[in-house]
């Protein structure tokens, strides 16, 4: 019996910050003892290439599965630890600490292809009021 892959992507999504978001602008997420976190990690990977990557792409690059990998690995190698990393299920951007701590904003648009907006700026509220986009909010940090 075939394994059942499940996803993190959505589409034509809009993750607005979490309510109990601490940041009042976007901040870049610090490294911690000279590492990145996985905040950070995230961070660069869409900053540097807005709508290029899903949610899936990010949330499997900059897992510890997917870290170890290393550059040297082949696609069989890559497919096969990709698999193996989504049969169980993961974390989805909303838990992401983007949206939780430093004021980051995720579009998912119709591939689902993310990009992060600053909570301060002028697209950010612009997607925040789209009514074609599904809106919701990054997990709060602490419980109700």
């Amino acid at each position: 019996m075939a394994k059942q892959t499940h996803t993190t992507n959505v589409f034509d999504t809009f993750i607005r910050v979490a309510e109990d978001c601490p940041a009042h602008a976007g901040e870049a997420p610090p490294q911690r003892a000279g590492s990145p976190t996985v905040a950070r990690l995230q961070f660069e990977m869409i900053g540097q290439a807005p709508y290029k990557y899903t949610s899936d792409d990010v949330v499997f690059a900059t897992s510890a599965p997917g870290r170890q990998l290393g550059a040297k690995a082949s696609k069989t190698e890559r497919s096969r630890a990709r698999s193996e990393f989504f049969s169980k299920g993961q974390a989805c951007m909303r838990a992401s600490g983007l949206g939780k701590r430093f004021g980051w904003g995720i579009h998912a648009d119709a591939e689902g292809r993310i990009a992060i907006y600053a909570v301060d700026s002028e697209r950010y509220l612009a997607l925040a009021r789209d009514p074609k986009l599904t809106q919701t909010r990054a997990m709060r940090t602490k419980r109700a």
